[in-house]
């Protein structure tokens, strides 16, 4: 008995200096936020206080001197996150994960954002402040990859510090852009119903922008299985560690419609949920410069600031602005296509993807005029014909770097909007307010209209030389607005208003959040600051009760259970709120499920109808679909000799809403609150290993809101009766012009990426309650709540 003591001792103690060990080596790699930091390259010392949310205001003689001190302190708070930033687009994600992410890495590969990023930054002035100071602001991300302390996650991984480079800011932006499309998610898929089940099925989606019906306001072939490609790269987006950009709301308020007479800006940009969260908080002032920005982790300039002049943010424009395309190969040689009745040879290249513990993956890329040949570096078998993607961003001048660095550095509201034009991808809305009393959104992108025959919608036709003719329109002609009689600018991804005549083709998003803010702006005029956080709070859907009457008035509750009945009566009574202990939202979106499922699914096949899930058009379509009696969509095609009417499939779909939810919550239905099947957990990519979650991941919680509300915290439809929400406002942010020291903001989680730190997570109680905090400016009062670093020079 005493050996075994003895035994369990040593043990016990054994266990606890591992323990220990771990313990003082997790505390050694936390970012350090007072002290001394001797540091290169600055000429003079610079001071940063680190407020109470570990947001750093840098305070330096010039605007070198700051760049490359943000650097360093962007890294120490977000360098695995920078990592895992510059790998995706170019594809070497697998250098970290292995093969579980190589079909990630195959695709973005054969994109061509690596190459792109390379011919870019060899265009660069060299001369330019856009390229000194992103250079500056690498020099400090690579001094503390010199010289500061090494992220849990390189230690757990292996991973090798190697410097960054413009090419990796060029590749960032990249991915950024590339995640904002829709088009390789929707065209295969399009095609596919258009081309296996008939043009009658495509009449419900309203490819010819009926369906878009709140615009914004401008103020001056073969049967393939192309669904396979939809269902691939939304696969790929969906797994991948690092967030899409989704969508996002925007509404700038003129001084004639606020209490105070001064503008309000308001944004929260849509992006995929994890953690670090997206936007890394930081304010700069100089002698000649003041921004308080947002950025994306390994870029220089904030995508999203205000400083005391003006404040700008985005939303993405849906625009489409990628196309594919079905090849005709030359039989005789599988190295040559058809093109305007001439053989062209394909370009070739090859690729060495590295695998973590596996062999490299060697990639053969081919690419034809129009752009790099999927099918090989996509699974399955899915088009006879090779298939291109052609991206604008990849086809015309790279100019991010210049773009984002004017966002911050502009003179006025025309000088503003002048320097939008410098991006031609993505598409976005540029919104903008400034102290002078100007508000403006501009849509960016390089439009173009195509032949009134040609469809952007479906797989187009890459020989003819017909299907590929594009008219590009001048920078004029993207819709906008400066100053708008109605005294308000908004933009929530909804479909703006034809171009002499052109409705441009995109992927819009439902008029649902667009209407209700239009309900909100139109008849007030007495705004201020504290409205619009109570506005961006919204959880209430403009068009969910009125798709919920169309249904139930073809549902009879007659012969029907007690749960059947309460579940009627509560949807019926429904204003389309979605707030923590309402009941109506847990049956509403179990039921739309369902409906879905029971609508397209026997035509679709369960693989395609994922796909169509995973699009914007299928919620752009519900309300519309679901109010045609003769849609062809209604006949199940698995039963034979007999035609189902829209009321069959709805009262079917309701049946089973109620059975499910009484088998998920219980037979008590005033308990089915949408708190319990509504939560939010932000994933590391190392937390989704089971044993190390607890202390890479920030959640779960029980969060309001709901897909196309103001606060749009999404979900995918699933069977399951659990809405794990996925994507949401990245920030809220309002800035008020008339009292600009006290304008607020909110992080999903913290400003670190570092689970050591106590910012890792400090907002995100907050951020789930709705609360918001000071963006602080004023040097006096930061200097009150705040731990100082200095950077003196070596």
């Amino acid at each position: 008995m005493k050996k075994i003591k003895k035994v369990l001792l040593v043990l016990f103690s054994l266990l606890l200096i591992i323990a220990l060990g771990v313990y003082f080596y997790l505390l050694s790699t936390k970012p350090q936020y007072e002290g001394e930091v001797a540091i290169k390259n600055i000429s003079k010392t610079t001071e940063v206080y680190f407020d109470e949310y570990g947001i750093p205001h840098i305070y330096a003689d010039n605007q070198k001197d700051a760049q490359v001190v943000l650097g360093y302190v962007h890294a120490q708070d977000r360098l695995w996150q920078m990592e895992l930033m510059r790998r995706i687009a170019a594809g070497r994600l697998s250098e970290l994960f292995g093969n579980k992410v190589s079909k990630t890495d195959r695709f973005f590969a054969a994109l061509g954002i690596d190459e792109n990023s390379e011919k870019a930054v060899a265009q660069l002035d060299k001369n330019s402040q856009s390229y000194i100071l992103a250079n500056a602001y690498l020099d400090g991300i690579n001094q503390y990859l010199e010289n500061g302390k090494t992220p849990v996650e390189f230690t757990l991984l292996g991973l090798e510090k190697k410097p960054f480079t413009l090419k990796d800011v060029y590749n960032i932006f990249g991915f950024m852009s590339f995640s904002f499309a829709m088009a390789q998610k929707t065209d295969p898929l399009l095609t596919d119903i258009r081309d296996n089940l008939g043009t009658a099925y495509l009449k419900d989606f309203g490819l010819d922008g009926s369906l878009g019906t709140t615009q914004l306001k401008s103020f001056k072939g073969e049967v393939s299985n192309y669904s396979e490609v939809s269902k691939q790269v939304a696969s790929l987006l969906d797994a991948s560690p690092i967030p899409a950009f989704i969508g996002s709301n925007s509404w700038v308020i003129g001084g004639q419609k606020t209490k105070s007479g001064k503008v309000i800006f308001a944004n929260d940009p849509h992006i995929g949920f994890a953690q670090p969260c997206t936007w890394y908080e930081a304010h700069i002032s100089c002698p000649d410069y003041e921004i308080y920005g947002y950025y994306l982790a390994g870029t220089p300039f904030p995508l999203l600031g205000h400083n005391r002049n003006y404040a700008y943010g985005l939303t993405m424009f849906e625009n489409d602005d990628v196309d594919f395309f079905a090849e005709e190969i030359n039989p005789k040689n599988q190295n040559q296509y058809w093109y305007k009745k001439e053989l062209k040879n394909f370009i070739q290249k090859k690729k060495i993807i590295k695998v973590k513990d596996s062999s490299d993956i060697v990639l053969n890329i081919k690419e034809s005029i129009h752009g790099p040949i999927i099918n090989d570096v996509m699974t399955g078998s899915f088009s006879k014909k090779p298939l291109s993607l052609s991206w604008i961003y990849t086809k015309e001048k790279n100019q991010i770097l210049d773009a984002v660095y004017h966002l911050c550095h502009s003179n006025d509201v025309t000088d503003f909007r002048k320097n939008c034009e410098l991006i031609h991808a993505p598409g976005l809305n540029v919104m903008y307010g400034d102290a002078k009393g100007n508000i403006s959104w501009t849509a960016t992108g390089k439009l173009y209209k195509m032949p009134k025959n040609i469809n952007p919608n479906f797989i187009l036709n890459g020989s003819n030389g017909e299907d590929d003719k594009k008219e590009f329109l001048d920078f004029s002609k993207n819709p906008s607005a400066l100053n708008p009689s109605w005294n308000y600018v908004y933009s929530s991804n909804n479909q703006p208003e034809a171009v002499d005549g052109y409705l441009y083709p995109g992927y819009y998003l439902p008029k649902d959040r667009a209407m209700r803010i239009e309900c909100f702006l139109a008849p007030k005029n007495n705004w201020t600051s504290l409205d619009v956080q109570k506005m961006i709070l919204d959880n209430t859907s403009s068009r969910s009760s009125f798709i919920v009457n169309k249904i139930l008035l073809d549902i009879s509750t007659k012969n029907q259970s007690v749960e059947f009945k309460k579940a009627y009566e509560i949807l019926g009574k429904w204003n389309g709120s979605n707030n923590l202990n309402d009941v109506a939202p847990t049956i509403y979106n179990k039921l739309i499920y369902r409906y879905l499922e029971n609508t397209f699914q026997d035509e679709l096949g369960s693989e395609k109808f994922s796909a169509m899930l995973s699009t914007h058009f299928v919620k752009q379509m519900i309300e519309n679909q679901v109010g045609q009696e003769n849609s062809v969509w209604w006949d199940n095609l698995a039963t034979k000799n007999k035609k189902e009417t829209r009321k069959e499939i709805l009262t079917k779909s309701f049946k089973e809403t109620v059975a499910e939810l009484e088998k998920q919550l219980g037979n008590d239905v005033s308990k089915w609150t949408w708190n319990k099947v509504h939560t939010l957990e932000h994933m590391h990519p190392i937390g989704k290993v089971k044993a190390l979650a607890p202390f890479f991941n920030v959640g779960k919680f029980e969060v309001a809101g709901s897909n196309e509300v103001i606060n749009n915290l999404m979900f995918g439809f699933s069977n399951n009766g659990k809405y794990e929400v996925k994507a949401g406002p990245s920030t809220r942010r309002i800035i008020d012009f008339s009292d600009i020291e006290n304008s607020v903001s909110i992080l999903p989680t913290g400003n670190s990426g570092n689970p050591m730190s106590k910012h890792y997570n400090d907002q995100a109680e907050m951020y789930n309650k709705g609360q918001f905090r000071k963006m602080l400016i004023n040097r006096k009062a930061i200097e009150k709540v705040s731990t100082k670093l200095i950077f003196k020079a070596k």
